[in-house]
């Protein structure tokens, strides 16, 4: 019976986080990817909450994490609300589809609610998020600036209906602003690894440029 542990994340674990990061996003949304160098860029950035950033042990190996940041719905009001979003968060492809995503997501929700959050906003692949209470963006008036709903932009309330029906615009943190030449820079200082297309990076782009009509 393997051993289970989820903590918070220590310096000492910086690097081991981020070559798991590598090793699990890598050719899986672009040939390559860029997540380890958000992972990097983002601990000292103002948005970033290490009280939500935690790594998931398995017989004492760093097998995944899962990184919060501060970000904010307005109204049509003008009305400011805190919230959250997550990610990178990911598992070692040798341990993926065991429940350890599951686990780290479930631990940090409650987390999360012990803080005072109650919304979370994420983007990212329906199928992997919506049997964990994710729900479309659209169910919850949430849009982008440009009025769009996305269909990867998914939306969970940590305390039922605190969303209340109004129409908010979705603010990203800026530390998702990635320069792509410097996380490229950063990249090749590390181990290479061969820059390939798979099939699941069609399926990115099939979700992350869907649009759900405002009209539905």
């Amino acid at each position: 019976m393997s051993m289970i542990k989820i903590r918070n994340e220590e310096e000492s674990d910086y690097m081991k986080v981020e070559e798991i990061t590598r090793k699990a996003f890598w050719n899986l949304y672009i040939p390559g990817c860029i997540e380890h160098y958000l992972v990097h860029v983002m601990r000292p950035h103002k948005d970033f909450l290490p009280e939500l950033d935690f790594v998931i042990e398995v017989d004492n190996q760093i097998i995944g994490n899962i990184m919060y940041t501060r970000t904010k719905l307005i109204d049509e009001c003008g009305e400011e609300k805190d919230i959250l979003t997550f990610g990178p968060l990911c598992i070692l492809p040798e341990y993926q589809r065991s429940g350890y995503g599951k686990k780290l997501m479930e631990h940090s929700f409650e987390q999360a609610v012990a803080l005072g959050y109650d919304v979370i906003v994420i983007f990212g692949n329906p199928g992997n998020y919506v049997s964990r209470g994710f729900k479309s963006c659209k169910k919850h008036n949430v849009c982008l600036e440009n009025g769009t709903y996305p269909a990867a932009m998914m939306v969970k309330e940590l305390k039922p209906e605190v969303l209340d029906g109004r129409k908010w615009v979705y603010h990203q943190s800026p530390v998702f602003e990635i320069d792509e030449k410097e996380a490229q820079r950063f990249d090749e200082g590390l181990e290479r690894l061969e820059k390939k297309y798979l099939p699941s990076q069609e399926e990115f782009y099939i979700h992350s440029h869907s649009i759900i009509q405002s009209s539905l």
